[in-house]
């Protein structure tokens, strides 16, 4: 018996991004993009109205950036799972969307396997941080 699909809310202000990424995981006939929002207003209504299992956020966007959106999104809807994207591969980024209630972290320079395997992490419970952050995080965490 197939699984439910993953579906997945893409949050990012380019167009084109939000359009490969789409493309990138709907190859994998377990996840379904069900929006792609160019921004947080519209990225919360359409949270609210389609109850995703994962929303993955850009952080670098305007006029909300990522951990601004996050933040809305998780005081909205604790329940949400929440993975932050970005260029930046800065440890602090992914520290802060944690704190901020994000479930996970991933960088535009991840494979197309790691962003699955963390897709899947996150959908399960569990929380995710990319190995290219991880490898920059001091060794107690």
């Amino acid at each position: 018996m197939r699984k439910e699909q993953i579906r997945i809310i893409l949050v990012d202000d380019h167009k084109l991004v939000r359009q490969s990424w789409k493309m990138l995981l709907e190859n994998n006939p377990c996840m379904e993009v069900v929006a792609d929002c160019e921004n947080g207003t519209t990225a919360i209504e359409q949270a609210q109205k389609l109850s995703p299992d994962i929303i993955l956020v850009d952080i670098n966007m305007s006029p909300d950036n990522g951990f601004i959106i996050t933040e809305k999104l998780v005081q909205m809807i604790p329940t949400l799972k929440i993975i932050g994207l970005s260029a930046n591969n800065q440890p602090k980024y992914a520290s802060r969307m944690m704190e901020l209630g994000a479930r996970g972290y991933l960088t535009k320079t991840s494979s197309l396997e790691e962003i699955n395997h963390g897709i899947n992490e996150v959908n399960e419970g569990r929380f995710y941080i990319c190995n290219e952050i991880k490898k920059h995080l001091p060794p107690s965490e």
